[in-house]
């Protein structure tokens, strides 16, 4: 719960830039928590977050600085990376690669994003065909060296790239993963010809075994790197320039934290560093809560990010990728809808109405924002609909502009030939819609049933979508934690620390001994532990993994590893059990006949972060459960609700549907029918008709 004027002794900072707010949390080391929000700025992110310190300062009682100073830690989730390759404004790249092979971007693997829509265009590479200069050298398959480096095509390819203008340089030759001896020696040259150019080695950023996932991967680090590092140097030294003692650390896509500098090495992966912070705060939910399988639903200003924990634990994926991009390093399993609050209505060229994938942002922001905003949204049908209250949005420091959403809404309605009402119902209807799709799609379609999960509803916006999102797919139960708005930023100060790195060992099952696997993964642990330990001083944790697959498949999956007694004699049996078992929980078969092929082989070293106090527990008050008031809201007619102040609740209150509750930056809507009552964390649990 916020609690504005109090003094914290010492405390963490978690800070998340989202699409439309940059949301800010502290907590003490007794687990006391306040948190903020201020607009985010597209232009220089660094400016939204200085503002919300200033603004989370404010609400402690403190100066910045003096804020700052007392801070252990600050961890930041960015969207700097996101945005570059959402709005193709990364860096000019060229690609250094082996002669003959510069087309391997456009080849892909084959495949098309709709494999049956044969008028699809295929995704425009990062890097024209123009800056893709071939190289004289080849590395055979098992690392031997074919054909030495050319140092004289190597010389015109550099003269080339200077001559091109290009700013960034990816250099990925062929079977590089086995042996980098070549690119090692071209990334010296580079730097020594061209010291002013970013470069991205492939054998660094994804030393694995498949040419077009290695290429893109490293492309596109080398596409959002200069912009990553030059906004992370930029806040770290606005921060040590502000106050700050301690380090900061940034979210990666595998739901762990690294300095800076690891960060802006591996740039590639910070493009999920918002929404990770979020899976890391449900993992430390389905522990306090003792629920282990939720659906975390996070709706915010431009997007809903949508993954699963089950058994109280987030997968990891290799096959992620954004804006037809393909990043294969690993990262959190979370799905990105584009719907959120600045969703934009509008009329398919059919008559229809759609909502999204076109959003107002934080700027202009949607009508109701008073920005400049003209066009009807989700979040100004929410404020007709009576869901909103204008006058109240922000803790009444940002009012609505009621007149604005009814302007926008009023258009869109006359083309539709629909009333308002009925205009602003179909949109919150159909963002509704959109959102149970994506949950379908990261359940039912991998043969996983929604029905048996609770969902987490997080995010500005979750609260007031979650229990009709839930409803469509016939989940029961919601939680809602205190700092809904805000959990991603939340989540990040339950983060550990996370390097992984991994090795290419191509061999079927029958064809590797147990010395052989055993020499591996001790290889790959004193690589991963030594890294991590040059950061950091506490206690480190080693998890290994596989990416294997049956011989006659052409992708992997990925299967932990954790609990094996490596030093029995038949360790590779064990793993290829661990493997039929992991192919059976995702695919609901497995084939222990057939041949397993070990592809490639992953130690991530863990630093664990103490977790500090317990968040607080209350007792079961016997006092009654008032409402701060009453207004008319839209459920299929006009009726009249209980509003409640969430600050008012006490563990044990509870709430009979139809009904609004609010908070300074989130609201939540039930419906007829429905139950919330107050769990002993303050935290709301919505039982559903």
């Amino acid at each position: 719960m916020s609690r504005p004027g109090r003094v914290l002794e010492m405390y963490t900072i978690g800070v998340d830039v989202g699409g439309t707010f940059t949301d800010l949390v502290a907590i003490d080391r007794e687990g006391r928590t306040v948190f903020a929000k201020s607009p985010s700025t597209p232009s220089d992110q660094s400016v939204g977050v200085m503002t919300g310190l200033e603004e989370l300062a404010r609400r402690l009682g403190l100066s910045r600085a003096d804020m700052l100073g007392r801070t252990d830690r600050l961890v930041h989730g960015t969207t700097v990376a996101t945005n570059a390759l959402l709005e193709r404004k990364g860096a000019k790249v060229a690609l250094l690669t082996t002669r003959g092979h510069r087309d391997v971007i456009e080849m892909r693997e084959g495949l098309k994003g709709d494999r049956y829509n044969l008028r699809m265009a295929p995704p425009e590479p990062l890097v024209p065909r123009e800056l893709r200069f071939g190289v004289r050298e080849r590395i055979k398959p098992d690392g031997e060296v074919l054909i030495p480096l050319d140092q004289d095509s190597l010389g015109e390819a550099i003269a080339a790239i200077r001559a091109s203008g290009a700013t960034s340089v990816a250099v990925c030759f062929l079977h590089a993963y086995r042996n980098p001896v070549h690119e090692i020696a071209a990334v010296e040259r580079l730097q020594r010809e061209l010291p002013d150019v970013s470069i991205s080695r492939s054998s660094d950023v994804l030393p694995q075994i498949k040419e077009y996932e290695r290429v893109s991967t490293t492309i596109v680090n080398a596409y959002v790197r200069p912009a990553v590092r030059h906004y992370l140097n930029n806040l770290d030294m606005r921060l040590k320039e502000a106050g700050l003692a301690s380090g900061l650390f940034v979210i990666l896509s595998h739901g762990g934290m690294a300095p800076v500098e690891e960060a802006a090495r591996l740039a590639a992966g910070t493009v999920l560093s918002g929404p990770a912070g979020g899976i890391s705060g449900c993992r430390r939910c389905a522990d306090l809560l003792g629920i282990p399988d939720l659906v975390p639903f996070d709706m915010g200003g431009t997007s809903t990010d949508i993954s699963l924990i089950t058994a109280g634990r987030a997968s990891l994926s290799a096959d992620g990728g954004l804006a037809d991009q393909r990043i294969a390093l690993r990262s959190l399993d979370i799905a990105s809808i584009a719907a959120g609050g600045g969703s934009i209505a509008s009329l398919d060229v059919g008559g229809t109405l759609r909502v999204g994938p076109e959003s107002a942002g934080s700027v202009p922001g949607p009508a109701c924002y008073g920005n400049g905003g003209s066009e009807a949204t989700v979040t100004d049908a929410n404020v007709i609909l009576g869901y909103l209250d204008a006058a109240a949005f922000m803790g009444g420091r940002r009012p609505l502009d009621r007149a604005a959403s009814e302007a926008a809404v009023d258009r869109l309605a006359a083309s539709l030939e629909l009333s308002r009402d009925e205009a602003a119902a179909g949109i919150y209807r159909m963002v509704n819609l959109r959102m149970a799709d994506g949950i379908r799609l990261m359940t039912l379609r991998r043969g996983v049933d929604p029905r048996r999960y609770a969902m987490l509803s997080f995010g500005g916006a979750a609260g007031l979508h979650a229990a009709e999102v839930a409803r469509e797919l016939e989940i029961k139960r919601i939680i809602v934690p205190t700092a809904a708005s805000v959990l991603s930023a939340w989540g990040m100060l339950t983060s550990d620390l996370r390097y992984e790195v991994s090795s290419t060992y191509y061999s079927a099952g029958s064809r590797i001994t147990p010395e052989e696997v055993r020499t591996i993964f001790a290889d790959l642990e004193q690589q991963a532990a030594g890294r991590l330990t040059s950061w950091f001083g506490g206690k480190v944790v080693l998890e290994r993994s596989a990416e294997m697959r049956y011989g006659e498949q052409i992708f992997e999956i990925d299967v932990p590893l954790t609990d094996l007694d490596w030093n029995s004699d038949d360790i590779v049996d064990r793993i290829e059990q661990r493997f039929h078992r992991r192919h059976e929980e995702l695919y609901t078969y497995a084939s222990p006949d057939q041949e397993v092929v070990f592809v490639n082989a992953r130690v991530a070293a863990v630093g664990i972060i103490p977790q500090g106090a317990s968040v607080p527990r209350g007792a079961a008050t016997t006092s009654a459960c008032v409402p701060s008031g009453k207004r008319m809201a839209y459920f299929g007619t006009w009726r009249e609700v209980s509003v409640y102040a969430v600050d008012t609740l006490k563990t044990g209150h509870a709430i009979e549907g139809p009904a609004i509750v609010e908070a300074e930056t989130t609201t939540v809507v039930v419906n007829a029918g429905d139950r919330i009552t107050v769990n002993d964390l303050g935290w709301l649990d919505i039982a559903l008709a």
